[in-house]
């Protein structure tokens, strides 16, 4: 939930572990204590969505789990993420958005050696859109009162034998019936690409078909659909940058438009899900379906510059839940 500064400080001097979701400045300001926290003003509360630089979002370890471990990683040590994450258990990453951190986890992670074979959950910090490029994404250490800019912050947790941690998503794109897209690299950044098997500018295409760039690219891994999302089109330069990377090999399809975010959304959930123990929800989604003030049932949690369900992907709310065995 949304609470004040002074209620959160509160909760970490009683010895809560906590996920914290705010403006830079307040949870630089929180006492010590047993936490991990990302910089964000956008949240899903439970009365809507909601801008506020003067609140934080809190959620609440579950009293579960047995043990947890706070540790940094810098953008050349991620793959020790999943080496380090609990046999029975989760990991929780908090990223700073444009950081060296976050350009190399997109690009890499799904190679990790037993990514897929833990529980990996996660967020990429941001700003308010209104300091873009004048202020750069935080994350925070608790238990230290360190911060950086640059590097990963991840609570890794473990669960006795009688737990079982799983790792949703709810994605309400799906690829449409156009052009099969590929393309030849890996990256935020594409050129060229392959429309149908047949060669082209990226960024011309998207022009010349009249693409609507809310909408992102989706790929269909195994049944998953896995959006990528458009940050720029500049067509005079022939180059598309996205927030998430494409990868050689995979076939995408522009997404089929949605006329109600949030009736689509609420029919994803699934029935018999209710608050979990992390959430969150892309900022992308709270734009495009101007979910300010609209609200989105028990799935509330910061809303963010990416979301890590394992992999980095956008427009994507991701959530973990902890049930008996």
């Amino acid at each position: 939930m949304l609470m004040k500064p002074e209620d959160v400080a509160r909760r970490i001097n009683a010895g809560a572990t906590l996920f914290l979701a705010g403006d830079e400045a307040l949870l630089a300001a929180l006492p010590r204590g047993n936490w991990i926290g990302g910089s964000s003003p956008y949240f899903m509360d439970s009365n809507g969505g909601k801008h506020s630089r003067d609140l934080i979002f809190v959620q609440e370890q579950s009293t579960a789990v047995s043990a947890t471990q706070i540790r940094w990683y810098a953008a050349d040590a991620l793959a020790g993420i999943a080496a380090d994450s609990p046999g029975n258990g989760y990991s929780l990453v908090i990223i700073p958005a444009t950081s060296p951190a976050h350009v190399r986890y997109a690009e890499d992670a799904p190679g990790y050696s037993g990514l897929f074979m833990k529980n990996i959950v996660g967020w990429i910090a941001g700003v308010d859109l209104n300091d873009l490029g004048k202020v750069l994404p935080r994350v925070f250490d608790g238990t230290t009162g360190e911060s950086s800019s640059q590097a990963a912050v991840v609570l890794h947790a473990t669960l006795p034998d009688n737990k079982l941690a799983s790792v949703g998503i709810v994605n309400c794109m799906e690829q449409g019936d156009g052009d099969r897209l590929q393309f030849d690299h890996d990256g935020f950044f594409v050129e060229q690409c392959l429309v149908n098997g047949e060669p082209h500018n990226f960024a011309e295409y998207l022009v010349q078909t009249q693409a609507d760039t809310r909408l992102p690219l989706v790929a269909d891994y195994n049944g998953e659909m896995i959006n990528v999302s458009f940050q720029s089109v500049e067509a005079d330069h022939g180059k598309v940058t996205l927030y998430a990377p494409v990868f050689r090999g995979v076939e995408y399809r522009m997404a089929r438009p949605i006329d109600n975010y949030v009736a689509r959304f609420m029919s994803q959930i699934p029935t018999q899900l209710t608050q979990p123990e992390f959430c969150c929800n892309c900022i992308l989604n709270y734009l495009y379906s101007e979910l300010e003030g609209k609200k989105t049932g028990t799935l509330t949690g910061p809303v963010t510059f990416g979301e890590i369900a394992y992999q980095l992907v956008n427009q994507t709310l991701v959530y973990l839940t902890i049930s008996d065995i």
